[in-house]
């Protein structure tokens, strides 16, 4: 008898996929998408560290380009948005299994009230999105700041 290397939490994730495959919508996703449709609603997984100087929000971005992202801050909340696109298929392809999700996202952030909202940098390179807030600033205002990705 061979022994299997386990990962618990990979298997628990693995079983819970498994079983919102066969959930109806908008619990689970269907198992059948339609053509040219995203097959979930995805949301990057996001890393949020503290330090001295301030804040970094780590945004894992496969495949959206620079130009699909938009990130605003507005009333102290971060708003990270952006869209996958479907790659495009060709006529004689048949899809064996779709995995992958494609469309739009947004997720937000309440960031602390010493996060100078005026510093606030954005940078896209090799599918990860880094949003840096330094410490010490004025409270974040009522109108929406755009911050361009870099």
């Amino acid at each position: 008898m061979a022994l299997l290397k386990r990962e618990s939490l990979r298997d628990v994730e693995d079983l819970f996929d498994r079983y919102t495959l066969s959930l109806p919508w908008p619990f689970g996703r269907s198992s059948l998408p339609l053509a040219g449709t995203a097959l979930q609603d995805w949301h990057p997984r996001v890393d949020i560290s503290e330090s001295d100087q301030g804040y970094e929000v780590r945004a894992d971005i496969p495949g959206v380009r620079k130009d699909d992202l938009k990130v605003t801050l507005q009333d102290g909340v971060l708003t990270i948005q952006g869209e996958r696109h479907q790659e495009q298929k060709h006529e004689s392809e048949r899809m064996h299994r779709v995995e992958r999700s494609y469309g739009s996202f947004s997720r937000s952030f309440h960031l602390p009230e010493d996060a100078d909202a005026d510093a606030m940098s954005a940078s896209a390179s090799d599918g990860q999105l880094t949003v840096t807030v330094p410490r010490k600033g004025p409270a974040p205002g009522a109108d929406p700041v755009q911050i361009p990705v870099q």
